[in-house]
Parts: structure tokens; sequence; C-alpha cells
């Protein structure tokens, strides 16, 4: 059974990518975290390690992403309400983030997003399940 899901994200500064997501509220374990690697404690059981582009390559024999010029990954957070995606969207901003896109109601749903100092792209979104379509 799957427990836990570890997204592993290249980055070039690992200071500078720590100091962005604390000023978004987020945390790091320090049991796994280091110059090459920071665990970014997301939610229960939902982490980012966030790696020093060259400890990255290790782990793969492709070529790394920039995500500045490719879509690597779309990372989707949920929210408890609207409020909180704009909030976050925000400080995110505040904090040296971009937003590739305008925030976007579909009436059930309520999305924004930015990219980060790195380039990943979070989707982060607001959902009322009880009134969305019955099938996507």
């Amino acid at each position: 059974m799957l427990r836990q899901i570890f997204v592993n994200l290249p980055i070039q500064d690992m200071a500078r990518s720590q100091a962005f997501f604390k000023a978004l509220g987020l945390n790091f374990n320090p049991r796994f975290t280091n110059e090459q690697g920071a665990c970014l404690e997301i939610a229960d059981n939902i982490y980012a390690m966030l790696l020093v582009e060259s400890f990255f390559q290790g782990f793969t024999k492709l070529p790394v992403a920039d995500a500045r010029k490719t879509t690597e990954v779309l990372i989707a957070l949920s929210c408890d309400s609207r409020a909180e995606v704009d909030e976050l969207v925000a400080r995110a901003v505040a904090a040296g983030a971009t937003t590739p896109n305008t925030p976007q109601d579909h009436g059930f749903m309520y999305q924004h997003g930015f990219a980060d100092l790195d380039g990943h792209q979070w989707e982060v979104f607001w959902m009322d399940e009880s009134a969305a379509p019955a099938q996507m």
C-alpha cells in the first residue's frame, strides 16, 4: 500500500529556495535536510524534496529540465477556501514567485497558481466537490 508521496524537484540555490517556501508558511524536516537536499513538508505524508541540481542529476541519466523553459510537472495543492488560494498565491508573489496564469473560476472550483524561484509550477485550488459536475 502506498503511504506517502515525495516529489523531487531540482533547484539552483538551497538557501534561496528554503527562504521562499518558509515565506509561504511551510516547514522543512531537519532530519532530511542538508546542503544538497531539503525535505519540504507540504501536508501529512506529502513532501517535496528540493534537490540541488547537481545532486538531482545523480538520480537520472536524462537531462534535467529547465522549468523556466519547459513544463516538467504541474503540482496541484488543494486549499480550504478561495481566500486561502488567493492568500497563498499573494505570499508566493511577495516572496519572488510569478503567476503564469490568471485566476480561474469554474463555479465548483477556483484555481490560481505560481511559479517558484526555479520555475516549478504550483497550481493552488479550492473545490466544492458536491457542486462538481457528475462526470468531468
